[in-house]
């Protein structure tokens, strides 16, 4: 009898095959001494080595969310939009005419510091693997980047690879990379972070669950063979850095965009042809993770024999083919009338697909060899690791940073130099050199190009509709101000998205943080959960989904060094007429420049206060969430009805600086005058940063209409000038000469050489 024709029966009391694990060997599978303990109650008895590996790798925080769970459930997750939340391989949200977008953000932050290159690719398989398992058809990508200061040797080793990552496999495989950010900073000096977010599109009914449906059902690999790379990956991104990373380079995997494109056809047409019951990435921790997963959610059991997953590499130990994290791999589940097709149309994409397990009426995670049980777990408990709550404090040093009085602070002498240092400046200075790597255009959905809007914007083919899509994060704000700042980065990314015309829909995270076992970096995750949920509720954008990334930590004998917090924010927002969108850059001649929003800009935490004078200290701006709340829909509006197509958001750098890359992504000319009433300070006015503020030009002919509209929005505005010569001329009655005068050409050299020189090196 083949062993998938009925349930492997295993004889009361047997015990598997292996070499039983100690309680003194529980830190080599990444088991503190409590959680074995916990393993041997589940099990009855000590663990062998393959599972004792599988318990480790799923109570990993990688997979597990030990840490982060019980607050992540204070997330909003549920809204009329929302058609699958928390818990599959990616959030779906519904767009109208029967469309839905999958999104997801991952991270693949400590492969891409020991090995920027396969880190980088493997993080944008991964997540795409993510999207088409849920029947979506990906369609874009977009990038969230942090490194050190640019000036350093390893920051452009890693800037370099990271970028040739990314473009190399998304360009091969077909899928544009629409978007992102890039951002430096020393914290980020050993601890790069590499967060991608990919879409997908696709039918309601073509929606996909990775389950292994009723027993009965076989289990198929396909796609690459399991080799050895990536052995240990979910321990080692659930761990601190040290000196010694270099040696875990066997725990990054290397990437093949070609055979994920072919498992990409395969996969969405076996789908849309009913073949499959479920579909799941073999991600983090390889088979372990994506069949009990599967297993866990059907709430059923099953068979695994080993000795038939394909291999490249002969000797492998069962816990080296459970743990493997080769990529280009799936599961795919199947009825047995249905297997043969399957497998047929498997092969037909020249993929490698064999029956490899059963879905059984049993609660348990068996592994054969052959004839003999070398694994045998029940399924929940692999799934439910144990969970921990933590106090957080806040470190006084932040504190007094961020209750630093700034009034003091000289100004510059020149309010025209300091715009140059700031355009300079390589978190403010066109990403241009990066972007034009990528394969922006393939796929011919994409509207509006890297750069050039404040979102990306995607076309929907046999619909009117379009998708928007950022992401974002001021690492500053939350370092400062954890609960703010992550609130902050929920509004900004909103902001975004309405700039460019779209409403925005829901969110998935990527929440970077230290390592959550030191009370400073606990209170930073707990505050910025709390400040994600209050925007996400006051903004309508329920989370669907996300990665949590923590032990972004380095760790050498002298000391430790995390990360700013980051919990970037990826957002998906909807066009009503894709052809009414808004750009950055100014169109015309005579175009009429209206500030929009409230909130005095501040000087606290911003980068001019880094540029200007090294200081990370202030309190981020205040944050009105009502006031957000107004801009965004007011926004999105003017947009929609097709009375303003240039916008641009307040950001980094200010009025001044948006202001000047609305003229220079436009090649026009600007002339403002900024009131003393705005901000205490002149260069505060200029540079300074604000929670609720955009920028938009307007035909003079259509300004009475706008005001009209804005004042029916409640949403302030202020005329502060026009588009017009080839000067950029910024005034203020209390700056050095007046303000800022400078030739566009003079502006264009300081924003666009930064990031150019760093990648010529």
């Amino acid at each position: 009898m083949s062993p998938f024709e009925a349930d492997r029966h295993v004889a009361p009391g047997s015990v598997p095959v292996g070499v039983t694990i100690e309680d003194e060997q529980a830190a080599t599978f990444g088991l503190s001494q409590q959680e074995f303990e916990q393993v041997r109650e589940h099990l009855g008895r000590a663990p062998v080595a393959v599972e004792a590996g599988m318990f480790g790798a799923l109570w990993s925080e990688h997979c597990g969310y030990k840490n982060s769970r019980p607050l992540l459930r204070r997330l909003p997750t549920e809204g009329p939009q929302v058609l699958q939340g928390p818990g599959e391989n990616a959030g779906v949200v519904d767009i109208g005419e029967g469309y839905a977008v999958a999104f997801k953000m991952e991270s693949h932050n400590h492969p891409s510091a020991v090995e920027p290159v396969q880190g980088a690719a493997t993080g944008v398989g991964g997540i795409l693997r993510d999207i088409f398992a849920m029947g979506a058809r990906p369609f874009a990508v977009l990038d969230a980047l942090r490194f050190g200061e640019l000036g350093t040797r390893r920051t452009r080793y890693l800037l370099d690879g990271v970028v040739q990552g990314i473009a190399g496999y998304g360009n091969a495989i077909g899928v544009p990379t629409v978007g992102g950010e890039i951002e430096f900073h020393p914290c980020f000096e050993q601890n790069p972070l590499v967060n991608v977010m990919a879409l997908g599109l696709l039918r309601h009914e073509q929606l996909q669950s990775g389950t292994v449906g009723e027993a009965g059902n076989l289990l198929v690999y396909a796609g690459s063979r399991t080799g050895r790379d990536g052995l240990g990956g979910a321990v080692f991104a659930s761990a601190d850095l040290t000196d010694a990373s270099d040696a875990d380079r066997p725990a990054v995997q290397v990437g093949d965009p070609f055979m994920e494109k072919l498992l990409l056809e395969a996969c969405l047409e076996a789908i849309d042809g009913g073949l499959v019951v479920g579909v799941q990435d073999m991600g983090a921790a390889g088979l372990t993770s994506s069949v009990a997963e599967m297993a866990h959610r059907a709430g059923r059991g099953v068979d695994l024999q080993l000795d038939l997953v394909p291999r490249r590499e002969t000797g492998m130990s069962a816990l080296e083919v459970m743990l493997s994290e080769s990529q280009e791999r799936m599961v795919l589940t199947a009825r047995p009338e249905k297997v043969e097709a399957l497998l047929d149309l498997l092969r037909r994409w020249e993929l490698e697909a064999v029956v490899v397990g059963r879905v059984a009426e049993h609660d348990r995670f068996r592994l054969w060899e052959e004839e003999t049980l070398v694994g045998d777990m029940p399924v929940a408990p692999l799934n439910q690791a144990p969970t921990y709550e933590r106090a957080g404090i806040e470190a006084s040093a932040v504190r007094v940073a961020r209750e630093r009085d700034l009034t003091a602070l000289p100004a510059p002498e020149d309010a025209g130099r300091a715009l140059l240092r700031l355009l300079a400046h390589p978190n403010v200075a066109s990403k241009r050199a990066v972007f034009r790597q990528y394969d922006h255009q393939v796929m011919t959905n994409t509207v509006v190009v890297p750069g050039s809007a404040d979102a990306a914007v995607l076309r929907i083919k046999g619909s009117d509709r379009g998708v928007a899509a950022t992401v974002d994060c001021n690492a500053r704000y939350v370092y400062l101000a954890p609960r703010r700042g992550a609130a902050l980065a929920v509004v900004e990314a909103a902001r975004n998205l309405a700039a460019v015309g779209a409403t925005p829909l829901g969110v998935t995270d990527n929440l970077n943080f230290g390592n959550p076992t030191v009370p400073e970096t606990y209170h930073q995750l707990q505050e910025a959960i709390e400040g994600i949920r209050e925007a996400c509720l006051a903004l309508a954008t329920p989370v669907t989904g996300g990665n949590v990334s923590l032990y972004n930590q380095y760790s050498t004998g002298t000391g430790q060094q995390a990360i700013h917090p980051t919990p970037v924010i990826g957002m998906v927002g909807v066009l009503p007429d894709v052809e009414r969108h808004a750009r950055t850059g100014l169109r015309r001649e005579g175009d009429v420049l209206l500030l929009l929003g409230s909130g005095a800009p501040t000087l606290g935490a911003s980068t001019y206060l880094w540029c200007e004078h090294a200081l990370e200290a202030g309190a981020p701006p205040e944050l009105d969430l009502g006031a957000a709340r107004r801009l965004v829909r007011g926004l999105a509006m003017l947009v929609q009805q097709g009375l303003v197509d240039t916008v641009h958001d307040v950001g980094d750098g200010g009025i001044a600086v948006a202001l000047a890359e609305m003229a220079l992504l436009g090649g026009r000319g600007v002339r403002a005058r900024l009131p003393r009433e705005l901000a205490p300070r002149w260069d505060a006015a200029l540079f300074g940063e604000a929670a609720a503020r955009a920028l938009i030009a307007v035909p003079p002919g259509r300004v009475g209409d706008v005001e009209a509209a804005l004042a029916g929005a409640s949403l302030e505005s202020m005329r502060i000038g026009e588009s017009a010569g080839a000067r950029l001329r910024i005034e203020h009655p209390d700056a050095p000469d007046g303000g800022v005068d400078l030739a566009l050409d003079e502006a264009a050299t300081a924003f666009e050489a930064t990031i150019e020189e760093a990648l010529a090196v």
